[in-house]
């Protein structure tokens, strides 16, 4: 047998419905479509439209705000790179940075993430040293604890004072 000769199983497949082919054909003249109109023809585009009634997205009231500009972060918990550590996945006694997570799989390398922040769930048994864009307080403390340290990429702004 030869990749040429690979085929479907007879009836696995339907055939294609061939449109305006004769009124013998069961869709002939105006293809299934009805008679005339905008939906008879092709290109339409009706998302919304509700026939000269004011469409419920501009009846309902707009509230709120959405921050085009706000960054998303890979979440990574402790107990997370803990096991990543007893799997050999990362060298605790190499510094970790978010390239080395990436790379063996920790966390999700996605276009839609700007960094990896680090969060508290579970607890680290050994002192590491990691390099990530944002930490949370228990995160921090928990590093701390344990001997590690941890690295901001993006430190949080100080509180500004009304002077």
């Amino acid at each position: 047998m030869k990749l040429n000769e690979l085929r479907d199983n007879p009836g696995a497949r339907y055939k294609a419905k061939r449109l305006g082919r004769g009124i013998g054909s069961g869709k002939g003249k105006t293809s299934g479509k009805g008679v005339k109109g905008q939906k008879a023809r092709e290109g339409v585009s009706l998302n919304g439209f509700e026939g000269g009634q004011l469409p419920i997205y501009r009846r309902f009231p707009k509230r709120g705000f959405v921050n085009i500009f706000r960054k998303f972060y890979a979440p990574l918990n402790l107990d997370a790179l803990d096991k990543a550590i007893a799997e050999g996945k990362l060298a605790a006694d190499q510094p970790i940075d978010e390239a080395a997570l990436k790379a063996a799989g920790v966390v999700r390398s996605s276009q839609k993430f700007s960094g990896v922040r680090l969060l508290g769930r579970g607890a680290i048994g050994r002192a590491v040293n990691i390099t990530v864009s944002g930490a949370s307080a228990s995160a921090l403390a928990a590093v701390q604890a344990a001997g590690g340290t941890v690295t901001l990429l993006n430190p949080p702004a100080e509180a500004q004072t009304g002077e």
